[in-house]
């Protein structure tokens, strides 16, 4: 297949990804999570015992600095009740550490109050007692699966090979540093599936392919800014496109569409911010076809 021909057969799978991509959002895309297991072992990344999910804000401090303070080497949390739910008993005279969880409720105006906002949202604080693996008994941690490293790819490890982009693996992290022009991933075993570590991969390598001596794009955005919301949308398509390319996924993954619409909040006035990402993922995308040895064909 001549180059010309694979470039015009690479712009019909992005367009078509694209229009995937929007339509899943569109419909509701659901709530975005990593794609790699996160077994809680780390103190410094408190988790909920039920939820699986990670505290946020100051609650991630207050747990991050009680755990410390009792020499806790788990980041384990959950309430005296999840605690039972699981099978497991807070031990007697442990001390609790709280956090607060914030919730928004509706106000509707009442009769009697002229001064109430119809519809005004309020926030309100709800104090929970929490205690960590380490302050109770009979608690076995359900194993992790591990992703059989013979699931590995051959044909994506080498053309993420010939990116020249310097990967480092470890830690429960997914993410790109700038001022070390490094990769960081979590290891491969970790991940749910090979599409889904690959799609990581390509993501973060996708950041890369905008620092100063590559495309140059703006990677100056503070976390939350609309900035960092373009260019998290931006890789993020870029990693759906390059994995059709790899025929790894034909298809869009949900993962995909509720990452970028996760990030679309942040840019909602701005109602070109979806067609503007996927151009610079395209951009991003011809680079690293770019930098391959020899123009590839499609994948099957």
């Amino acid at each position: 297949m001549s180059s010309t021909s694979a470039s015009v057969q690479r712009a019909d799978v992005y367009s078509r990804v694209t229009a995937e991509i929007i339509a899943a959002i569109e419909q509701g895309a659901g709530e975005w999570r990593a794609p790699w297991f996160h077994n809680g072992t780390s103190i410094a990344r408190p988790t909920n015992l039920s939820s699986g999910k990670r505290y946020r804000g100051i609650n991630t401090l207050a747990l991050w600095a009680a755990g410390f303070a009792a020499g806790y080497g788990d980041g384990l949390w959950g309430t005296y009740k999840q605690w039972q739910n699981a099978g497991a008993q807070v031990r007697e005279g442990e001390r609790s550490t709280t956090v607060v969880l914030w919730r928004e409720i509706q106000s509707s105006r009442q009769a009697d109050d002229e001064d109430a906002d119809d519809g005004h949202r309020r926030m309100f604080a709800r104090a929970f007692s929490v205690f960590n693996v380490a302050q109770v008994d009979g608690y076995e941690r359900p194993a992790t699966p591990v992703l059989p490293e013979a699931e590995r790819l051959a044909h994506a490890e080498a053309f993420i090979a010939n990116l020249g982009v310097k990967t480092e693996f470890g830690g429960s992290e997914a993410y790109y540093r700038p001022s070390a022009d490094t990769v960081f991933m979590p290891p491969f075993t970790s991940f749910r599936d090979a599409a889904s570590f690959y799609g990581v991969w390509l993501h973060e390598c996708g950041h890369a392919s905008g620092f100063k001596h590559r495309l140059d794009r703006d990677l100056s955005g503070r976390f939350g800014s609309a900035a960092y919301a373009a260019e998290e949308c931006c890789v993020e398509i870029l990693s759906g496109l390059v994995l059709a390319d790899l025929g790894i996924a034909h298809h869009p993954r949900p993962d995909h569409a509720a990452y970028v619409a996760s990030w679309l909040k942040v840019l909602k006035d701005d109602p070109k911010a979806i067609f503007t990402a996927a151009s610079k993922a395209q951009q991003a995308a011809d680079w690293m076809h770019a930098q391959q040895p020899q123009a590839e064909e499609m994948a099957a």
